[in-house]
């Protein structure tokens, strides 16, 4: 045990002080912050430029129709003539020319946008919208129908989920909010263990190919190495990912404050129309929260209902036991090949499992209770991806430790298996290994 203690002492502080190590741990958290924040931010950057659209309205429908705002503009055309403004079009200081035909009361396809540049989305949705609603009036008006009634009847519904313990206690959780942390987990495991994986590999190909593996092996057994390195190296990635989560959280909190509005400003900025009342009265509109805001205040409602400490402890027992499983067969396939060109045949059939565990996640998180999530949470080749993307939404815990004891029977046999290849393979030189060569050595005796 001292002398792996030792491989596992060199491993970890020899890769904790590469420059490529602390580079990651300033870049890690700058990335993680900017996907947090800039897509955000970028959804309300204003377009600043003035645009000038020109309405030829042939339907005679939509004049003054269309809301102006700061930097967009609208110019009623006189007539309708579209080749002559699509003639003038480059002389005109237009930004576009919107055509409406007079077919636009019962073709959803009579509007066209002429322009030499694309629209952004915000311009066309800017532009359908008025043109909906207007319809949406005149139609209205057409058959005798007050608005007003329209919009009061009109409800958004936000679906609160309670699940009840076999002890008959209420838990409200919040779908979004599981589905988000199930993601980040599952996503947090598959890419430790492959390039962790791929670490472990290269570095045993590399004192492998510099016959360094000969000096060492004299002072500790294979297996003891083997066992210390990939100890090592999953120490190295734990320590990078509470480094990132701290640096990450502390990079959000600094600055998304300064280049985004508060969510709850956003949503009194907004009104949504609300039945108030089941009965058969309709009740005047009042507005409420935006149904974001209150999709937010649901999310941070739940997060106190979470049991982080489940979570975490499963996280780092999934974690170590899927990267012992994998980091074994990692290494097991360093061991046998002299450079990493020749790892491409065995590489398929140990990252299989890895992309199918990512494919099945993608699932899992819409239905956590599927039999497809089910199974493949219990499988030891997908259950350390899998299981962590269910356990956020509530998993019996005899499922849980159905699936922790067969990947614990499996890393064990995996890890012996990988240890025999390992102390054959480690002083093979020259010669082109198969997987028929690499069963022998697994039946040879000690």
């Amino acid at each position: 045990m001292k002398k792996i203690l030792t491989i596992i002492n060199r491993e970890y502080s020899t890769r904790v002080r590469k420059k490529s190590f602390l580079l990651m741990s300033i870049i890690g958290p700058i990335l993680f912050a900017a996907m947090m924040i800039v897509p955000t931010w970028m959804s309300q950057m204003d377009d600043t430029e003035e645009k000038i659209i020109a309405v030829a309205d042939s339907s005679h429908l939509f004049l003054n129709a269309f809301p102006e705002t700061n930097y967009l503009k609208f110019e009623y055309l006189p007539d309708a003539d579209l080749n002559k403004y699509k003639g003038e079009f480059n002389e005109s200081p237009y930004y576009a020319v919107l055509y409406i035909s007079q077919v636009i009361t019962y073709s959803p396809n009579a509007v066209h946008l002429y322009s030499d540049k694309s629209p952004s989305l915000s311009v066309r949705m800017h532009i359908s919208n008025a043109i909906e609603k207007k319809l949406e009036r005149d139609k209205l008006k057409a058959y005798n129908i007050d608005e007003n009634v329209l919009n009061a009847v009109k409800t958004s519904i936000s679906i609160r989920s309670v699940k009840l313990t076999k002890s008959g206690e209420e838990n409200e959780n919040n779908f979004t909010l599981n589905m988000i942390i199930g993601y980040l987990v599952g996503f947090m495991i598959y890419f430790t263990i492959f390039f962790s994986g791929a670490q472990v590999m290269r570095g045993v190909i590399e004192e492998k190919t510099s016959r360094i593996i000969e000096i060492i092996i004299s002072s500790v057994k294979p297996f003891q190495l083997m066992m210390g390195k990939i100890l090592g190296v999953g120490l190295v990635s734990l320590t990078q990912f509470a480094i990132w989560g701290v640096l990450t959280m502390v990079l959000y909190t600094a600055v998304a404050p300064m280049i985004m509005p508060d969510v709850a400003q956003m949503g009194k900025e907004m009104q949504v129309e609300n039945l108030l009342d089941a009965g058969s009265t309709l009740q005047p509109q009042q507005p409420i929260n935006d149904k974001l805001e209150s999709e937010v205040t649901m999310m941070l409602a739940s997060v106190g209902n979470i049991n982080f400490g489940v979570i975490i402890f499963s996280f780092l027992f999934f974690f170590f036991g899927g990267f012992f499983l994998y980091g074994a067969m990692f290494a097991a396939i360093g061991s046998a090949v002299d450079a990493e060109a020749d790892t491409q045949q065995f590489m398929i059939p140990v990252t299989i499992p890895l992309v199918l565990s990512m494919v099945v996640m993608f699932q899992t998180v819409q239905n956590p209770e599927s039999q497809m999530s089910f199974w493949f949470s219990i499988i030891p080749f997908t259950s350390p991806i899998v299981m962590m993307a269910r356990i956020p939404f509530g998993v019996p815990i005899e499922e849980i430790f159905l699936s922790a004891f067969l990947l614990i029977i499996t890393f064990i046999l995996f890890t012996w298996l990988a240890g025999k290849v390992y102390r054959t393979g480690i002083l093979m030189y020259g010669k082109k290994t198969s997987w028929k060569e690499m069963w022998k050595w697994i039946r040879y005796k000690n």
